[in-house]
């Protein structure tokens, strides 16, 4: 057998009927666009639910530590709700990452009103300022306005006897070095932070006009809080235009034991302060806990749904696939009968015939292959939006964990990974081979006397 004969017979077929062929690819290769575009998006969505959950574990996990270890900490602010930071530890609060509407201030000369309250050991003064592009969300409850956050400026007091005895700073430093006392005009960043302003150690940063030197570098021990800078709370009051006015007081107990005392006299001097215990801390803790676990638990069922209609819609691309191959071979064997005839009256035996018009599906599927390849790559975002149902959550810049009401309703998609596309384009392969078999057959069991009297 002349495999080189058979094989220059069957490409020299397939561009004798270009505008066929042409069709024929384009139309494969949609369909291989489809089957490499969907489990990539499938993959994406999964992936997204998998870092969801880490972080959330991540973050549970941290806040119970902290509150576990700060049962004598009384938190302080304007506002229950909106202003905080989940951060690193007790100097960064425990209200959301997302602001909405105006951020609050305390006055500082409150500081002197309650430290001779009876049983106050100590009080550590922080202002956060966050900084971001403002958006407007849809709710039920009407349109809110908030601030996604590109960084927030923690202002943290650098007196060694608080730094010595309190968590105020991180302490996974991976570059430089931490804050310490007496520092005026430097900053310390979180891994995220260089990377939004392209700097490192040593270099300097312009931060609301100011320019301050990074002396360190820290990794967020999770993905709360990772997005703070730390600096002198002098220097932050002044490059925030707040002097004198800080976002939250943290009041330590001398011993848990005076903690009820001591929020009743300062709810007392101050009725309009949201005052935060651990048993207060830990009931949100339980909250966050519930709601979160709803909210994956409507991300998983999604995913699933997802999952099923993917299924259901690659095997309807495969049957296509393999339909169209087998229909364009079926007809291309009915109008070659003729030309069969021929090839197996001067000699040629049936797996001859057989193999050219395998060969000539194998061709086009190859071809589709490789333009289905092409579109899948650069068009699965868009190919995946239109089949598959929009995910009701997504993951935002910067690693952050997010609250339920900041997620936004978007498919979540990427670019396919050379494993599938090479996956699919051997699935076009196959599909070719499988798709010409029968029509192949066919044509090798045509008698040779009949096909010449075929017109």
């Amino acid at each position: 057998m002349n495999y080189v004969g058979v094989f220059t017979r069957a490409l020299r077929n397939v561009s004798r009927r270009k505008v066929r062929a042409l069709l024929v690819v384009v139309a494969l290769g949609f369909s291989m666009a489809i089957m490499i575009s969907i489990p990539s998006s499938v993959m994406a969505n999964q992936a997204a639910i998998e870092t969801l959950n880490k972080n959330y574990n991540d973050a549970i996990t941290g806040m119970e530590n902290e509150i576990n270890k700060t049962m004598t900490l009384i938190e302080c602010s304007l506002s229950p709700t909106f202003g905080g930071g989940f951060g690193q530890g007790p100097g960064q609060g425990f209200g959301p990452r997302f602001t909405s509407g105006e951020e609050q201030y305390i006055n500082e000369t409150a500081i002197n009103d309650i430290i001779s309250v009876d049983g106050v050991k100590d009080i550590l003064a922080f202002l956060e300022k966050s900084e971001g592009t403002t958006e407007s969300r849809e709710t039920p409850r009407g349109t809110f306005t908030i601030l996604v956050t590109d960084y927030t400026i923690v202002g943290v007091p650098l007196d060694s006897s608080l730094l010595d005895n309190y968590q105020i700073l991180p302490t996974d430093i991976i570059e430089g070095r931490t804050l310490q006392e007496g520092d005026s005009g430097v900053v310390l960043l979180s891994s995220n932070n260089t990377q939004f302003f392209g700097v490192d150690v040593g270099d300097e940063v312009s931060i609301l006009g100011k320019t301050f030197t990074v002396v360190g570098v820290y990794e967020p021990t999770s993905s709360l809080g990772s997005l703070n800078l730390y600096m002198n709370i002098s220097d932050a009051q002044t490059i925030t235009g707040l002097e004198g006015e800080v976002s939250r007081l943290d009041v330590y107990a001398e011993d848990q034991s005076h903690v009820d005392g001591i929020v009743s006299e300062i709810s007392s001097l101050y009725p309009e302060f949201y005052v935060s215990t651990y048993e207060e801390r830990l009931s949100q803790l339980q909250r966050m806990q519930e709601t979160y676990a709803t909210m994956l638990e409507s991300a998983e069922s999604n995913l699933s749904q997802t999952q099923s209609i993917a299924f259901q819609e690659i095997v309807v691309t495969v049957a296509a696939t393999s339909l169209i191959i087998l229909f364009t071979m079926l007809y291309t064997v009915r109008e070659r009968t003729k030309e069969i005839g021929i090839l197996k009256a001067i000699g040629f035996s049936n797996w001859n015939v057989m193999s050219q018009f395998m060969l000539e599906g194998i061709f086009l599927s190859l071809m589709a292959g490789a333009v289905g390849v092409i579109i899948g790559y650069f068009g699965a975002p868009l190919i995946s939006s239109l089949l598959l149902p929009i995910s009701p959550f997504s993951m935002q810049q910067g690693g952050q964990f997010m609250t339920p009401g900041a997620f936004l309703s978007q498919s979540l998609t990427s670019a396919p990974d050379l494993q599938t596309m090479l996956l699919m384009f051997g699935a076009a392969v196959l599909l070719g081979a499988l798709g010409s078999l029968y029509p192949a057959w066919r044509a090798s069991r045509t008698s040779p006397m009949e096909a010449l009297r075929y017109e």
